[in-house]
């Protein structure tokens, strides 16, 4: 159960106790979950809180929980645009390379949207993902132009 809360954005606070942000989808998820969870024979709480103080600290733990998926998203698409200039610098301008590489265009590209999806609150750091996918498209573009030209069939 940790893990769907966790694929929902939610930061922990301290040991059992998560935050997400007051939206309806949150809530749904989380009541679905106490449920789940007293059928099993436990028990848990929800609250909807209004932070005294420390208000920010939470805010900043969330933007900082989803700037962490954006650097490992952004590690990936350096990963991918050295993919690219290693298979073009090897000559390995092929269908086949083509393919496999906009299939990992697609799935960065899905990962973006997962995180923005949980990104309600202005992370920092998705401007900077965002362009980063689209320079990956744009090399991608340049390596099938690449694959193209060198198709003798090509007219």
């Amino acid at each position: 159960m940790w893990r769907r809360l966790k694929s929902n954005g939610a930061i922990y606070l301290q040991n059992s106790v998560a935050a997400l942000p007051d939206r309806p989808p949150h809530e749904r998820l989380l009541r679905g979950l106490r449920a789940e969870i007293n059928e099993l024979g436990g028990t848990a709480q929800l609250f909807r809180a209004a932070a005294l103080t420390g208000g920010g600290d939470v805010l900043t733990a969330y933007n900082a929980a989803r700037d962490d998926e954006y650097d490992e998203l952004l590690d990936k698409c350096q990963d991918f645009l050295a993919e690219i200039a290693h298979e073009t610098a090897a000559g390995h301008t092929t269908f086949g390379e083509l393919e496999e590489n906009d299939e990992d265009l697609t799935k960065l590209r899905r990962w973006l949207v997962k995180i923005n999806e949980r990104d309600v609150l202005a992370a920092s750091r998705a401007a900077e993902a965002a362009a980063q996918i689209e320079r990956c498209a744009a090399v991608l573009e340049e390596f099938a132009q690449r694959v193209y030209g060198a198709d003798p069939d090509a007219g």
